[in-house]
């Protein structure tokens, strides 16, 4: 079966407001690109397709009622149907979106953030310089199929911590994702959700799989990753996510990835 794409392009606020009528082309793949001024928030909504959130430029983090994740250049998100989730651009972003119809996707799977090749991210951009019409049968009809088998083989990338469920434990996980910085300790949080320490620390690792120590660790690299994307020294970063030095936050980064931050970003080109 040949798959079309249709590549629409706006910009700011009439991204938005189309974004809608991009949806109802007839199109097995429909592509959106734009640009975002840092601390765009696109808050929580949902579209009837699946979709795929790639930055080719900037750095995003993405939050779903289960997950949240971090997004540099060389990672992709990909939303299941009806998926409710919030964009936030932590610097200027260069967004392309591919939405998928959902009979092209048997089982739509589950959010996930995915490497991106070079291969792959060239593949994105070239869908994008795209005219609205094209031969499916031609040399854009067989581009958009290698697409689809490249988002499919890509590896999973580890870059997302589980949200709660509980309305009073997903207070405290908003609370320091949006502050990762905050030493407050279990007690203080336990007080925040209005529970008791043992029910807080029970619940909050049977919601989440991990204790609120691991949790906030992980929240607090997420944190990080993003900060240094967007090119603030390794320094600042330490402080900003909540370390007393920069020395105390890299052997934190080496424990958890194996390398220091800066050969980190060099692999990835960060």
């Amino acid at each position: 079966m040949a798959l079309y794409v249709a590549i629409i392009v706006f910009r700011g606020e009439r991204a938005m407001k189309h974004s809608q009528d991009v949806l109802t082309v007839d199109r097995p793949v429909v592509a959106l690109q734009d640009e975002y001024p840092a601390g765009f928030v696109d808050t929580m909504h949902r579209h009837g397709h699946v979709q795929l959130l790639y930055a080719s430029a900037g750095v995003m983090s993405v939050r779903t009622p289960e997950r949240s994740f971090v997004v540099p250049p060389q990672r992709a998100v990909w939303l299941p149907v009806d998926t409710d989730h919030e964009v936030n651009c932590r610097g200027a972003v260069s967004l392309r979106t591919l939405y998928l119809r959902p009979d092209i996707c048997p089982g739509h799977g589950e959010c996930r953030v995915f490497d991106v090749s070079d291969f792959l991210r060239a593949l994105i951009l070239e869908v994008g310089r795209f005219p609205p019409e094209y031969d499916p049968g031609g040399r854009e009809g067989r581009i958009v199929m290698l697409l689809l088998e490249e988002i499919a083989r890509m590896p999973d990338a580890q870059l997302n911590i589980r949200m709660p469920n509980d309305p009073r434990l997903l207070r405290v996980c908003t609370a320091i994702l949006e502050n990762p910085s905050d030493i407050r300790d279990v007690d203080d949080w336990a007080a925040v959700a209005g529970m008791g320490r043992r029910t807080f620390t029970r619940s909050f690792r049977r919601e989440t799989g991990s204790g609120l120590g691991t949790w906030r660790q992980q929240a607090r690299l997420m944190e990080a990753l993003s900060l240094i994307a967007i090119g603030k020294p390794i320094t600042t970063v330490a402080f900003d996510v909540g370390y007393e030095s920069a020395s105390g936050f890299s052997a934190m980064f080496r424990r958890s990835f194996g390398t220091s931050p800066r050969n980190y970003c060099r692999t990835a080109n960060l």
